[in-house]
């Protein structure tokens, strides 16, 4: 019988945090789901990890890339895999609250939501120290999500029922996440947020700039290679996601650094 809920995991050298990952999901008081992970060729040991956890528990399955093909490709993959009516995705670093299928599998039957998302915390690499924690807006559709992108990728949940089916992920190296929302949006849908914080998501020391500069080139190619707009609609979308970036991202530096 096929579970309810799909969970996708890519995996490249996760040796590190995985294990705290698979974790938090093996802990859900909902039990109905199955974990996809799907390894891009790890030069570590984290397949030796993988093949322990997928022996453990029949919920959990592996899959290897023969080739590293990036994020993308290996979502990608774990969507195609799946068999659960609700898909949902899990970085191999990042960790989730028990109650957090439970909570949304429950918000979404109950609000009929296509897609969804909740609230989440940015933690230090030992999830000891909590950054921020962001509460998010109780709605959001395609014209509002080119503004700006409020649902975490470890948040987002979609109903493959009310979109017709799996809905995949564009092939580009960052921001695939954002262009999966937009492409469920695009369909008329809006997305319907939880308040609650569910997640917990691992803030990587020294990363958080370059980052954020690959992403804006990303957010870039989002609006005129996939969403295809055209040159003055991506700009004026573009300085308003920067505007809003600069502006975010100054007040948490002024936090974090206390």
């Amino acid at each position: 019988m096929a579970p309810n809920v799909s969970i996708i995991t890519p995996t490249y050298n996760s040796m590190e945090f995985v294990l705290e990952t698979v974790d938090s999901v093996r802990a859900q008081t909902f039990e109905d789901w199955e974990l996809i992970l799907v390894d891009d060729c790890s030069q570590d040991q984290t397949r030796v990890l993988l093949d322990r956890l997928a022996i453990e528990d029949p919920r959990i399955r592996v899959r290897y890339l023969e080739k590293n093909s990036g994020p993308a490709v290996s979502r990608n993959t774990g969507i195609e895999l799946a068999q659960g009516r609700f898909i949902a995705f899990l970085d191999s670093d990042d960790v989730w609250h028990p109650e957090k299928l439970a909570r949304q599998v429950r918000f979404m039957e109950e609000t009929g939501a296509t897609l969804s998302y909740h609230s989440y915390s940015m933690f230090d690499e030992t999830l000891s120290r909590r950054f921020s924690t962001f509460i998010v807006p109780e709605s959001t559709n395609y014209a509002k999500s080119l503004y700006r992108n409020v649902i975490s990728m470890c948040a987002a949940m979609y109903d493959t029922e009310k979109t017709g089916g799996k809905v995949y992920m564009p092939l580009i190296r960052k921001r695939q996440d954002y262009g999966l929302f937009l492409r469920i949006l695009k369909q008329g849908h809006t997305a319907l947020g939880l308040k609650d914080d569910l997640l917990k998501v691992r803030i990587r020391e020294g990363s958080v700039s370059a980052n954020k500069w690959v992403a804006a080139q990303y957010q870039w190619r989002i609006y005129r290679q996939i969403e295809h707009l055209g040159l003055i609609r991506s700009s004026f979308y573009f300085v308003v996601y920067a505007t809003y970036g600069v502006r975010k991202y100054f007040f948490k530096w002024i936090r974090w650094s206390k």
